[in-house]
């Protein structure tokens, strides 16, 4: 088993079905921090597969789009944070 076949057989499928499964919690919630986190985990299972995909065509500036997931995830991350801060203080 060549590591093609193993890429295709094994992790696609695995990140595949992670996909639909984080994707049913962003559907079905219950709270906006559930979204977010599913949102996040959709985002990382995205550089997941452009990583897989630079490396199944030998392709290293798909790594930059990788990254650019990334710093919009990061950013994505704070920015939820720093919303949840603010409501907190503002029921207080």
């Amino acid at each position: 088993m060549s590591i093609a076949d193993y890429y295709n057989f094994v992790i696609i499928p695995i990140l595949g079905l992670s996909v639909i499964l984080v994707f049913i919690r962003f559907l079905r919630g219950p709270s906006i921090a559930d979204r977010v986190i599913s949102l996040d985990m959709l985002i990382l299972m995205a550089i997941g597969i452009v990583v897989i995909y630079s490396i199944i065509h030998n392709q290293s500036t798909f790594l930059d789009i990788a990254m650019l997931f990334a710093l919009i995830a990061f950013l994505g991350t704070v920015a939820f944070a720093y919303y949840l801060e603010e409501r907190r203080k503002r029921d207080e």
